[in-house]
């Protein structure tokens, strides 16, 4: 390790000796008092100090109280990256509510199940964003919410509140000002108790909403602080949504444990982000893999002053080739990483260190992640450890064997709310985690991923389950059987493909059936190919069901001839 990575890990553990439980709105108002006057929030509107959103999430959670929300309380939050995000999570916090953070490109249906599900108490929500009205879908889920307390649909809402993105509201909506009130005094969290419940994706049947505490988020944090060597004051810039644990827990989180601050897009351009990296003295980046190629694209064509630049993590999809040579070639010696989690272990659980050399980056998705202080004593060090084992049989496997990676530990989920079933099936008799994915672990606790046991996939760092556009499509009467694969993509990572067997009789096109997934789905689960087979090119096993890896070649190899035939 350089020294400089060692000088600022000494510095990390000189600011934080102990560790020391804590809810998030408490871990905000150590912050505040440490650093009072210290950006925290960077929008394009403004700027906040640590002290205005510390003060801010304390009115907030007065309003809450009033209108209310009592402790252990489910607070959905459907809110793009504005600085009202960010205060609100933290008084839901200071309330000892639990928050679900809901994924802004959802649709109607989607929306509906998190809702429904989630036995959410109260919506706090945008009017509009892009080309989505949430108001409208409130009124087609549930016509009643606006006298909140009798619906039928969402019997456990009594309380939703608007927040403008421009547009005037209805006069008969509460505004998301009007939740100003007098400051509650105090937190009335429990640090170990549950902070949020942050759904893994989509609508009917599928998605899960994955328990996280204030502890596993914070120490969580922490990790990223201390695997990366943080120095104090970090300005880190993202447009990665913060319903997400990326920009979440790698950006929010992180920046906070060192008075640093977080310069928050709503949504991302390559320029935008360049000419905020030159505007606001960015000195990190928080990419996915997409968005780094199209940084590095537009970098080609013009000039951006990126010397602020220091370091940069790009994980959350397959990596292209040559992807880290070019980010050294347009941002010059930066400290780059990349590294690999989910959800269920509350971000990046492995990942490169600062210092690594580029053979790590290119052929590895990083170490377990040390956490520092912030290491549960059971844990040797480790937020989260990993084994491989035998798809077949369970046992574990020796350094360097391909199986299913398995993990255990403090920064690990203890499950999915009100899902007992699937919750029991994600552990192993010994309470190790099935991750779904397969990799090695090598001698020295380097990952690396080569595949996944479960079907679904990333599309532009976003997680799709194909069961999910399957059942919608199978809906469609000239429809017989239908089939959702993954494929590579240089841009997105990964796209989804549909192979569909018609119904005897029956005419339907590719694009009737695009339509009637974008009709339902946000943007990224809309297969981007829709291939027609016969029901015997469909590969299957002695029982009958469909063996994807082998459709999977067949879907590249068609892909390719009808490319070959356009190019003639």
């Amino acid at each position: 390790m350089n020294a400089s990575v060692k000088v600022r890990q000494l510095a990390l553990a000189s600011l934080h000796p102990t560790w020391e439980p804590r809810t998030l709105d408490q871990a905000l108002s150590h912050a505040a008092k440490q650093w009072p006057n210290n950006e925290f929030i960077v929008s394009e509107q403004r700027s906040y100090t640590y002290q205005e959103i510390d003060e801010w999430a304390a009115r907030l959670a007065g309003g809450l109280i009033a209108s209310g929300v009592n402790p252990g309380d489910h607070v959905a939050l459907l809110m793009a990256n504005y600085p009202e995000f960010v205060a609100i999570k933290f008084a839901i916090s200071r309330v000892g509510a639990v928050a679900v953070p809901i994924n802004f490109l959802n649709r109607r249906d989607e929306l509906a199940y998190v809702l429904k599900q989630s036995d959410a108490r109260c919506l706090i929500t945008m009017n509009a964003f892009r080309d989505l009205n949430y108001l409208q879908m409130l009124d087609d889920i549930e016509p009643r919410w606006r006298g909140a307390g009798n619906n039928e649909v969402l019997r456990e809402l009594r309380s939703v509140f608007v927040f403008s993105t421009g547009d005037a509201l209805p006069h008969n909506v509460r505004e998301f000002n009007e939740l100003e009130g007098e400051q509650a005094l105090g937190s009335k969290g429990d640090p170990l108790a549950d902070s949020d419940i942050i759904y893994t994706s989509g609508t009917t049947g599928g998605p899960k909403g994955v328990l996280l505490s204030h502890e596993m988020l914070l120490r969580a944090a922490f990790g990223s602080v201390y695997g990366r060597a943080f120095n104090l004051g970090r300005r880190i810039l993202f447009s990665l949504p913060m319903y997400h644990v990326f920009g979440y827990v790698e950006g929010l989180l992180a920046a906070m444990l060192v008075g640093g601050a977080v310069i928050i897009q709503r949504q991302f351009t390559p320029h935008d982000t360049l000419a905020a990296v030159a505007k606001y003295s960015a000195e990190d980046l928080l990419l996915i893999p997409t968005m780094t190629m199209a940084v590095i694209e537009q970098m080609k064509s013009d000039t951006y002053d990126v010397s602020s630049v220091k370091a940069m993590l790009s994980s959350g999809g397959k990596s292209p080739a040559g992807i880290w040579e070019l980010i050294y070639q347009r941002f010059g010696d930066i400290e780059v990483t990349t590294g690999y989690g989910m959800t269920e272990a509350t971000a990046s659980s492995t990942v490169t260190r600062p210092d690594d050399p580029l053979s790590r980056l290119i052929s590895t998705n990083g170490r377990l992640r040390d956490i520092g202080i912030a290491t549960p004593a059971e844990n040797d060090g480790k937020l989260v450890n990993y084994r491989v084992v035998d798809t077949e049989t369970g046992e574990t496997l020796p350094p360097g064997s391909m199986g299913e990676l398995r993990m255990r530990g403090f920064g690990v989920t203890r499950g999915y709310y009100n899902k007992p079933v699937e919750t029991a099936e994600a552990f192993d008799s010994e309470g190790w985690f099935r991750t779904g994915d397969l990799g090695t672990l090598d001698e020295d606790g380097y990952l690396t991923l080569k595949g996944r046991t479960k079907e679904s996939y990333r599309c532009g760092g976003e997680l799709v389950l194909p069961l999910e556009v399957e059942t919608a499509l199978a809906a469609h009467p000239a429809v017989n059987e239908v089939h959702v694969v993954a494929i590579p993509d240089q841009r997105m990572g990964e796209v989804g493909v549909a192979c569909v067997v018609r119904a005897d009789d029956t005419h339907v096109d590719d694009q009737e059936l695009i339509d009637l997934c974008k009709q339902n789905f946000a943007r990224f689960k809309v297969p981007k190919h829709i291939l027609f087979f016969l029901l015997e090119d469909i590969p299957t096993t002695s029982t009958g069901r469909p063996r994807k890896f082998l459709l999977v070649e067949r879907v590249i190899n068609r892909l390719n001839e009808t490319a070959k035939e356009g190019s003639l």
